[in-house]
């Protein structure tokens, strides 16, 4: 099998056993990106191959005396360009920072990096991360990996994309509102929005408030997935909400867990929820997977108002993001995107009350999903409304439904099937669950109990093995 279709784990297994050297590896992936990247777009930034190659040769020195960094020892990396890697641009999609250079490495990075890493570029982003469409002017846009005339999705669009066509052997991405399981969907791989606090960040200006992002793994198989999890995690004091470490090497004792599984298929919450012809039949094929594993799925109709929570969610998003955007629209309007500004304007006029009362109701919604978890194993809704739109399109001002067409009051209205793990802090796991007839494909989001991240990839492994056909269908 050539380098770049393995998997993580086994080329780090074939690194270590020097089957190849880490420049055959870094020779092969950055070979990959020569022939692919200029359609899509994904990764931005590459770094010059002769530098690279002399980091991938002290690796190789390194493993000859018998020692290694770790289970990335070697292997090409990407980080999204929203996070800051010393010494290379961050410029998050915006003209703004586009000479933007970072004298430190984040604390993501700094455990990748310890772990072994080569950091070979960055992953496209939309500007500021904002809307699940990654497109800036910057760098343009980053083009679905199985049809270029459609989006990626976003933020994490450049991610997905270079895992979907091996241009990495795996990638960070970051979550606020879908912004790692949408683009996860939409090219076929996986991608973990983990439990609030799992994957600490630093630095960062505010560590008690700022908890509606969060970064998390990416990957094309789950025992990947698992293990830059447990990499990504771990308590650290400069993130006083992290939590705990889990035990040593938890991610390779983990078993595929299907059977007996009580899960619950939110859908569309009892038609509130407009989608797109075929989304919904797509999730439920996937969950017919599972049933075929020995799961047992029930249709369910929540008892919270999701009206109400929509409101609750506009509160807290306007309020972080305007507060993350701010010193850039002091330096003027002229050139933050007009999605941004619109956050930043509804917040204007936000009190202190109204932001406690929308924090008291998030509180209610939590409350709401926990009943749901104490019935349920897992909960599942698909990780989309729609289908990969055009790539020249800004964002779907309209779904077509089969009940007709439903008009978007926002820019983000159509994503709105995320917020419920995002808001209540809950991991969540981008499955992949089939095509549409031209080819696009989708993804469903499982969605696992308070802290429960192991338990979830377990039902992800044994996923995995059943959806295989789906997986093999490669750009």
């Amino acid at each position: 099998m050539a380098i770049h279709q393995l998997s993580a784990l086994q080329l780090s297994a074939g690194i270590h056993r020097r089957e190849f050297s880490c420049r055959e590896v870094v020779q092969a992936f950055l070979q990959r990106i020569a022939s692919l990247n200029p359609a899509s777009n994904a990764i931005v930034n590459v770094q010059e191959p002769a530098g690279l190659l002399a980091q991938a040769d002290d690796c190789d020195a390194e493993l000859a005396r018998g020692d290694s960094r770790g289970w990335l020892h070697g292997m090409p990396l990407a980080f999204k360009d929203m996070i800051d890697v010393a010494g290379m641009p961050a410029t998050q999609g915006s003209p703004l920072l586009a000479n933007h250079i970072p004298d430190h490495d984040a604390l993501l990075v700094q455990r990748m990096k310890t772990a072994g890493g080569i950091v070979i570029g960055k992953t496209n982003t939309p500007e500021w991360g904002l809307g699940s469409h990654t497109f800036n002017p910057v760098f343009g846009a980053t083009h679905n990996a199985y049809n270029t005339a459609f989006t990626a999705g976003g933020s994490s669009g450049g991610a997905a994309v270079a895992l979907a066509q091996r241009m990495l052997p795996v990638a960070d991405g970051s979550d606020f509102m879908g912004s790692l399981r949408n683009p996860a969907g939409w090219n076929n791989v996986f991608g973990m929005r983990p439990s609030q606090g799992r994957v600490p960040a630093f630095p960062v200006n505010d560590v008690w408030v700022s908890q509606l992002s969060t970064d998390g793994p990416m990957a094309r198989h789950v025992a990947d997935l698992a293990r830059l999890l447990e990499t990504m995690a771990g308590y650290d004091a400069r993130a006083p909400l992290s939590l705990a470490n889990l035990p040593p090497g938890w991610s390779s004792q983990l078993q595929p867990k299907a059977k007996g599984l009580r899960i619950g298929w939110l859908g569309d919450l009892n038609g509130y929820l407009p989608m797109e012809d075929g989304v919904l039949q797509a999730c439920e094929n996937g969950l017919q997977r599972l049933t075929d594993l020995g799961a047992q799925v029930e249709a369910v109709t929540p008892d919270f108002s999701p009206s109400s929570v929509w409101q609750t969610w506009l509160a807290w998003r306007r309020v972080l993001t305007a507060s993350r955007i701010a010193p850039i629209v002091a330096k003027g309007r002229g050139q933050v995107k007009p999605e941004a500004l619109w956050e930043f304007d509804q917040a204007a006029g936000m009190t202190a009350p109204d932001f406690l009362k929308a924090s008291t109701e998030r509180s209610a919604f939590y409350r709401h999903m926990l009943d749901l978890l104490s019935r349920f194993d897992l909960l599942v809704l698909p990780s989309a409304q729609v289908w990969p739109f055009a790539v020249d399109l800004r964002w779907p001002s309209v779904i077509n439904t089969s009940k007709g067409p439903v008009q978007m009051d926002t820019y983000h209205r159509w994503m709105e099937v995320t917020l419920y793990a995002s808001l209540a802090g809950l991991p969540a796991l981008n499955v992949p669950c089939g095509f549409n007839n031209q080819g696009l494909p989708m993804g469903m989001q499982l969605i696992g109990q308070p802290r429960g991240d192991a338990a979830l990839l377990q039902t992800g492994l044994a996923y995995e093995e059943a959806a295989a056909d789906w997986l093999a269908v490669q750009p």
